[in-house]
């Protein structure tokens, strides 16, 4: 069976952005990422009802990044309480558009604090929210005490949340420009991480503008970044996941990177 292969795109009108790429799935921001103050919302006329069933009539699967500035994690009340507020919206905001899953960055704690900390507030915010869709957690490139960097972490969050009430709702988003940034062996992430979760929800499909276990999160588009293409393209067939580019560029860009994968037998 073909993947699909879609992008990261404005919100603006995420059907058309969709339709434009030749792709039926589409992921998007529903507020700022940098910003708690910010609702989620839906920009295009008439709101989350529209953009549903406008979606579900032209067989695009949405998907939606919770903002970046989410760290349920952490050990400052300050952070970590508007954070579980801001997934709650955000959850909520998915749902009503018929969402496949709200994709999160795994947080972190400061550089000294005892990482069972972390991973125990995780099991905390999978309990106090209610996740009406997939919580699709991800991967992240840096950071010596983040929650998903490395593989140990990892397996330090899904132990602790595999007792939560609602851990069949907790899947995994395995982004491959944060795998190679963040030090993990892309020869063999997905059986490690398939070890770990027991599944793959969703792959981040992206070239990495730097070096093996840099700490860098910036994008490339494939073939110009740092990433073996072989290699990248293997993880995206391996991990048999909907595949979303979060690579640079607008409906041109995107459509070479998707032929990009498919003709490396994605």
């Amino acid at each position: 069976m073909t993947l699909v292969i879609g992008a990261h795109v404005s919100s603006s009108d995420p059907v058309a952005e969709a339709q434009a790429r030749g792709t039926t799935a589409v992921q998007f921001f529903l507020a700022d990422p940098q910003d708690f103050k910010a609702s989620p919302a839906v920009e295009r006329a008439g709101g989350a009802e529209q953009l549903r069933a406008d979606a579900e009539a032209a067989g695009v699967d949405l998907y939606v990044h919770a903002p970046y500035i989410v760290n349920v994690a952490t050990r400052n009340n300050r952070l970590r309480i508007p954070s579980r507020k801001t997934l709650q919206k955000h959850v909520d905001a998915a749902t009503a558009i018929g969402a496949k899953g709200l994709i999160v960055h795994g947080g972190h704690l400061a550089k000294d604090d005892d990482p069972a900390v972390g991973y125990d507030n995780w099991r905390k915010a999978v309990e106090a929210t209610d996740l009406t869709l997939p919580l699709l957690i991800e991967n992240t490139a840096g950071g010596d005490n983040a929650m998903t960097r490395y593989l140990s972490a990892i397996a330090g969050v899904w132990d602790a949340i595999s007792s939560a009430e609602q851990a069949d709702m907790v899947g995994f988003c395995l982004d491959t420009c944060h795998a190679h940034a963040g030090g993990n062996d892309l020869e063999t992430v997905v059986q490690d991480v398939l070890a770990i979760t027991g599944r793959i929800d969703l792959v981040h499909a992206n070239d990495s503008r730097d070096d093996f276990d840099s700490g860098a999160d910036r994008h490339a588009n494939f073939g110009a970044g740092r990433i073996d293409p072989d290699l990248l393209a293997q993880v995206v067939k391996d991990a048999d996941a909907p595949v979303i580019c979060e690579t640079p560029g607008g409906a041109d860009e995107h459509r070479a990177d998707f032929a990009w994968l498919r003709e490396r037998g994605a």
